[in-house]
């Protein structure tokens, strides 16, 4: 299937924290995959909607109506993170949602892959809602083969539990991580982009409990300190790329 336009909806996963050209700006896995698909097909129209710490609420009202409009090759939804990770939170009744949502974006006629979430399981605190994610995924695995859509298994991807994987804040992925969610996902689409599942060459060093107190200082004690106040990070932004734009590839593979 020739892939001529592109959309990716989400969160700051999809947006691409915490993967920075060196100009600043943000790239992620998402930009990574619209460039392979340049590099491929000679151009692609591509729009990332993604913005950090957007809920699948908000993500259903302000990036899925454009996905739909747009009719697309191909749409990337990833949703439901931010949701899991509030208190009280009900990984059944996200899922629910996330359904209907789905459903709605298959009336578009585009080829959809839902992207899971990843295991948080040696991340501080976000271990803690471990479980709950597990579920929401198994809803996920669920939901797409009930709607004929394909699936991107983060979970799975097994190179991402080393610590290297991840930015500073131990909660965004690194440039290496994106890397390989990106080859996962142009591996699903039939293109040779490198091996997804590629080892790590040696051990990380474990994390310090000086480190520990510095990532809860940097970011941790801020993080909650948003929640208190019923404030989110992606208050102010909006999406880096509102709108299917040429996309050539020549220029950004170059940061490959």
């Amino acid at each position: 299937m020739t892939i001529k336009t592109f959309v990716a909806i989400g969160d700051s996963f999809t947006e691409g924290l915490d993967d920075f050209r060196p100009d600043g700006t943000v790239r992620g896995w998402a930009d990574r995959v619209a460039e392979l698909l340049a590099d491929r097909h000679g151009s692609v129209a591509y729009a990332n909607l993604a913005v950090r710490g957007k809920v699948l609420s908000q993500i259903v009202a302000n990036q899925v109506p454009f996905a739909i409009a747009a009719r697309p090759d191909l749409i990337a939804f990833s949703a439901g993170g931010n949701d899991i990770l509030r208190p009280g939170s009900d990984p059944d009744a996200v899922a629910v949602r996330f359904e209907a949502a789905l459903a709605e974006l298959c009336t578009s006629g585009a080829r959809i892959l839902v992207v899971t979430g990843m295991d948080p399981g040696r991340t501080p605190v976000l271990r803690l809602v471990r479980g709950k994610a597990a579920i929401f995924n198994e809803h996920l695995r669920a939901i797409a083969a009930r709607h004929g859509c394909e699936v991107i298994d983060t979970w799975g991807l097994t190179p991402l539990r080393d610590p290297r994987a991840w930015g500073r804040d131990r909660v965004h992925l690194s440039s290496h991580g994106h890397e390989l969610v990106a080859r996962l996902v142009a591996r699903q689409l039939g293109i040779d982009a490198g091996n997804p599942y590629e080892d790590w060459p040696d051990l990380a060093p474990p994390n310090t409990r000086r480190d520990d107190v510095q990532w809860a200082r940097e970011f941790l004690l801020p993080w909650l300190g948003r929640r208190l106040r019923g404030r989110s990070t992606g208050d102010g932004y909006l999406p880096k790329r509102p709108d299917l734009e040429p996309l050539s590839g020549a220029s950004e593979m170059a940061y490959r």
